[in-house]
């Protein structure tokens, strides 16, 4: 598969065309392994990244930008940010500086480089706690399996601010959620089963 051929699939999957345009701009080749065959970068799978870290699938990756609703300007967070491929995507939908966490060391790393042609700001510390001092955020996306939300994002949401996540369902199995804020209460607007994600570790 291409990434023509990919840009097809999720089309026909009914991805919006906002994201599309995001997925055409951004090279997934440009955030995977130099050793990843050529014929796999554009596979609708997830890819390994090493340190048992995956770039995620991109129709599950789809889901997520579309439950975000990300619009030109907002301040944008992701948590467990890994080779940096989400907030590229992030980046080019917003055209706004976002924000990145990835606790292991190498991967934060490897993604500034990766990063280089877009304005986001990668930190390497535990994403259990968050970013305060950029806080507050408009949007914030978690990219690992949490048993449950951790508080400190939630607070770190503007009113009206939304943040997506997987949270278990069983050890194979997650849903994705959106969560929006609305004055100071946490409400969850949408849930949808049947993803997998690497394990949020805190």
């Amino acid at each position: 598969m291409n990434k023509q051929d990919l840009l097809e699939k999720l089309k026909k999957e009914g991805c919006p065309e906002k994201i599309l345009e995001a997925f055409a701009k951004v090279r997934r080749e440009d955030f995977v392994p130099v050793n990843t065959p050529k014929s796999m970068i554009y596979e609708d799978l997830p890819l390994d990244t090493g340190y048992k870290q995956t770039i995620s699938q991109p129709f599950t990756i789809a889901v997520m930008l579309h439950l975000l609703d990300l619009e030109k300007g907002q301040k944008v967070l992701e948590v467990g940010s890994g080779c940096g491929y989400v907030l590229a995507l992030i980046s080019e939908m917003t055209k706004s500086k976002v924000y990145g966490i990835e606790r292991i060391k190498e991967l934060a790393e490897q993604s500034r480089k990766n990063l280089k042609n877009y304005d986001v700001e990668i930190y390497n510390r535990n994403g259990k706690y968050g970013l305060e001092e950029k806080s507050p955020f408009e949007r914030i996306l978690i990219s690992a399996a949490c048993k449950e939300v951790p508080k400190t994002l939630l607070n770190q949401l503007t009113d009206k601010g939304i943040l997506v996540a997987p949270v278990k369902d069983s050890d194979e199995e997650c849903s994705l959620i959106k969560i929006i804020r609305e004055n100071n209460q946490f409400i969850e607007r949408e849930r949808i089963p049947h993803f997998s994600f690497v394990k949020f570790v805190v």
